[in-house]
């Protein structure tokens, strides 16, 4: 029976992940039992089973599929990595032995919108190339990426039929033109409806963004990108220096305690 000291739908989805540990609830195919079922047995209300199995659906511990019931997700791979290097989403999950691949793919040569241009320092309305796919893993869409490129360095005729996903692949392995570094704003966004219905997610979600401008050697913009992530598919991290500081620089100054109180 569900205890009242926290939310219904909480105590719900906790209940559920109970009847899921023991090997009670799913059957051997993973489904689990119908919202009426669910509902009797857990003294709730549908709607307060609904909210419940949202918040475990967000969570990637089940997956429900209209019309034909609620179901175990299978366990989901984690991408995890260091952000101190460029690599392509392909790379990374080859580094770390998850397997992905693409799904829905849209390639178009079209005007550059202003912020596109202003983001590739080209003149407005410059033509550009617009690679926009969903990388899936075990069927399950995982990121949406967006390459924006001037068609001085891409086009669809080069991209061909060979293209698996990644630009920054395809591109180092044409070797040209030649990269040299990226510059890459971090941060987290809800979704929007249109991007939690590629991700398979509800509106509002949160999700991890990069935006990047890749720069080859004589500092011209090859590609300017937006990654989305699905929380709880990936894990960056930073590795960062500590400054030395030269010890002439505290010659002269505030005595070791002193120093040990501004810390």
């Amino acid at each position: 029976m569900v205890r009242r000291n926290v939310t219904l739908a909480r105590q719900a989805a906790q209940e559920i992940i109970e009847g899921i540990q023991s090997g009670g609830l799913a059957g051997d195919d993973g489904l689990l039992p119908s919202e009426a079922v669910l509902s009797r047995r857990l003294g709730v209300s549908r709607a307060t089973l609904r909210e419940a199995l949202s918040q475990l659906e967000h969570g990637g511990l089940i997956v429900r599929r209209h019309g034909i019931g609620t179901f175990l997700a299978s366990r989901q791979p984690l991408v995890e990595s260091g952000v101190e290097e460029l690599e392509s989403i392909e790379t990374l999950a080859r580094r770390t032995g998850v397997e992905i691949h693409m799904g829905d793919c849209d390639v178009q040569e079209r005007p550059a919108s202003v912020e596109e241009a202003s983001a590739l320092g080209v003149p407005a309305a410059s033509q550009v190339l617009v690679v926009e796919r969903v990388m899936m893993s075990q069927e399950r869409p995982i990121a949406f990426l967006v390459d924006v490129l001037p068609t001085e360095f891409l086009t669809l005729q080069d991209l061909g039929t060979s293209f698996r996903g990644s630009v920054l692949d395809f591109i180092l392995e044409r070797g040209t033109p030649a990269l040299q570094h990226s510059y890459t704003e971090i941060n987290a966004e809800a979704a929007s409806s249109d991007l939690a219905k590629r991700l398979q997610l509800r509106t509002g979600a949160p999700l991890l963004r990069f935006v990047a401008q890749l720069y080859e050697t004589h500092g011209r913009v090859v590609d300017y990108s937006i990654s989305y992530f699905r929380p709880g598919q990936f894990r960056f991290h930073v590795v960062r220096r500590v400054r030395q500081f030269p010890m002439s620089a505290f010659e002269g100054s505030a005595p070791d305690s002193a120093l040990v109180h501004a810390r």
